[in-house]
């Protein structure tokens, strides 16, 4: 998809320097700065989700529990 952008010349300038210098185009790095920015959004949900199920449970084990390293292996096997 193709998106229209506008900002001032020396701007565009010297993001085309930075692109040449950097042995890409402007075009790719506008294109790989909103991928960033999509994943980081991604990552923000995963991170709230991650809060919301950690303070919405207790987070204690039932009296007596003792953590098994290779209990936990089997279980994931």
């Amino acid at each position: 998809m193709n998106i229209t952008l506008a900002t001032d010349e020396e701007t565009i300038n010297r993001s085309r320097e930075y692109a040449l210098k950097h042995g890409t185009s402007l075009n790719q790095l506008v294109r790989d700065f909103l991928q960033s920015l999509a994943r980081q959004e991604d990552r923000d949900l995963v991170a709230d989700e991650f809060l919301r199920n950690a303070t919405g449970h207790s987070g204690h084990s039932s009296e007596g529990f003792r953590f098994d390293r290779e209990d936990a292996h089997r279980r994931l096997n």
